[in-house]
């Protein structure tokens, strides 16, 4: 490779697949037992976070990213973010999901308003949304299952 001297520092990007485990996903079941490793128990109903699975074309899970953890009633997730991340790692579909430290299993305003803002942007770049779980320490909420994705 040639070396070219500019005051602009070159991007790079590295990937390694290589000897992680992965995991199907199938259903809305699978999803859920899978993010249930990744949320901590200890602060699950104390603050909201929210948490991206990448998945690669045959549904196998290629890796997660916590995107954000706020407070109590809120956190804020940015789609440049995940969609950053999805690119780099070569996914063709992800799946949302936050935590509702009230307990409460059904999506506000908000959760139903960044959903599509996620699926439009998303579809943009030929990335699939296959759904967004709204995590609890009794279950979920799936928007895929309720027919909203």
């Amino acid at each position: 490779m040639k070396t070219y001297k500019a005051e602009t520092p070159e991007i790079t990007l590295k990937y390694k697949a290589s000897g992680i485990s992965k995991t199907k996903i199938t259903n809305s079941q699978d999803s859920y037992n899978l993010l249930k490793q990744m949320y901590d128990g200890d602060t699950l109903e104390y603050c909201e976070s929210s948490i991206v699975i990448y998945l690669n074309r045959a549904s196998n899970s290629i890796g997660w990213q916590k995107i954000s953890q706020g407070g109590i009633t809120g956190t804020v997730v940015d789609v440049r973010m995940i969609l950053a991340t999805a690119l780099k790692c070569g996914a063709t579909s992800l799946i949302l999901s936050h935590n509702h430290p009230s307990g409460n299993l059904f999506p506000s305003g908000n959760d139903d308003k960044l959903t599509k803002q996620i699926k439009n942007a998303c579809d943009i770049m030929e990335i699939k949304l296959l759904d967004h779980l709204i995590i609890t320490t009794d279950g979920y909420y799936s928007y895929a299952d309720q027919g909203q994705i």
